[in-house]
C-alpha cells in the first residue's frame, strides 16, 4: 500500500515569470495614468494650477530634460547634480558602514554600545539633522552630504554587524579547523557567508540614502539639483513642475534600487538561497 504524503499531491504554485511581472507593472501604470487623465481632463475635478494633467507635466519633463522653454536644460542639471552628490555619499556611506560594521561584528562591547546608539539614531527622521548641518556646514554641498552619508552608513554598519553574527557556527569552526583566525577567518569565511545579508543593508542604505538627499536639498538649495526644482515649483506655484522632479526622483530610486534587487537576487541564487524562476 502506497502512502501518498498531502505535499505530494498539493498543487504546484507558479510563480509570474519577470516578463509576466513587467506586463502587469506596464498594465497598473497604464490604469493610473488613464484614471489621472480621467480626474484632470476629463472630469476636471480641480483646475490645472491645484492638479494639473499628464500632459501638463509631461510638458515640463521634456523641457527640463531635452527640449526648449522655461525649465530648458534645468531639470537634466539638476539630475546630474543630485546623482553626483548621492553616489558620492552613498560610496562614502557604503565604506564608513563596512568598517565599523566589521568591528562590532569583531567585538561585542562595541556592537553592544554603538549599536544600540546607531538603531536609535536610525528612527530619527533624515530632514531632522538638517537644520543641525546647516549650523555646523554651513548652506552649502557639505551639509548635503552630512546628511546622505549619515543616513547611509548606519543601515550599512548593522547589516554587516548582523550579517556577521548570522554566519553559522558551523563555519567558524570550520574555518578555525582549517586555521583560520582573526582578520582572516573575517575576510576568508565570515564575509563570503554574509554577503546576501550584506547586499540586503546595502540596498536599504540606498533608499534611505536617496531621501535624505531630497530632503537636504529641498532646505539647501544653493546650487541646481531635484530637490531644488521642487523649491522653485513651491515659490512659483507651478504644481506641474513638482509633479514631474516627483516623477523623476521615483523613476530614479527606483530603477538604482532595482538593479541592487537584480544583483541581490543574483547573488542569492548563486549562494542557494533562491531557485531560478
Amino acid at each position: 500500500m502506497t502512502i501518498t504524503s498531502p505535499l505530494d499531491t498539493a498543487p504546484t504554485v507558479r510563480r509570474p515569470s519577470r516578463w509576466g511581472r513587467l506586463l502587469w507593472q506596464l498594465g497598473g501604470l497604464t490604469l493610473l495614468l488613464a484614471l489621472w487623465w480621467l480626474v484632470t481632463d476629463v472630469l476636471k475635478l480641480y483646475p490645472p494650477y491645484v492638479f494639473p494633467g499628464p500632459r501638463e507635466v509631461w510638458t515640463e519633463i521634456s523641457y527640463g530634460l531635452w527640449g526648449s522653454g522655461p525649465q530648458d536644460g534645468k531639470l537634466l542639471a539638476a539630475i546630474g547634480n543630485s546623482l553626483r552628490r548621492v553616489l558620492l555619499g552613498y560610496g562614502l556611506a557604503v565604506l564608513l558602514g563596512g568598517v565599523i560594521g566589521l568591528l562590532m561584528g569583531a567585538w561585542r562591547p562595541l556592537r553592544d554600545t554603538l549599536g544600540a546608539y546607531l538603531t536609535g539614531i536610525q528612527s530619527v527622521p533624515s530632514i531632522a539633522f538638517v537644520p543641525f548641518a546647516i549650523l555646523f556646514f554651513g548652506l552649502n554641498e557639505r551639509a548635503v552630504l552630512f546628511v546622505v552619508i549619515l543616513e547611509g552608513f548606519i543601515p550599512v554598519a548593522l547589516a554587516v554587524s548582523g550579517a556577521l553574527m548570522n554566519v553559522p557556527p558551523a563555519l567558524r569552526i570550520a574555518g578555525r579547523t582549517l586555521g583560520a583566525r582573526g582578520l582572516g577567518l573575517t575576510t576568508g569565511v565570515l564575509l563570503p557567508s554574509a554577503v546576501p545579508s550584506i547586499l540586503t543593508g546595502l540596498r536599504t542604505a540606498w533608499s534611505f540614502a536617496w531621501r535624505a538627499l531630497v530632503g537636504g536639498e529641498l532646505l539647501v538649495s544653493a546650487s541646481a539639483s531635484l530637490g531644488a526644482q521642487l523649491e522653485v515649483g513651491r515659490n512659483t506655484a507651478n504644481m506641474a513642475l513638482v509633479i514631474a522632479t516627483i516623477l523623476i526622483i521615483g523613476t530614479i530610486g527606483g530603477l538604482f534600487d532595482a538593479g541592487l534587487r537584480a544583483l541581490e537576487g543574483r547573488v542569492r541564487r548563486d549562494y542557494g538561497l533562491e531557485v531560478q524562476q
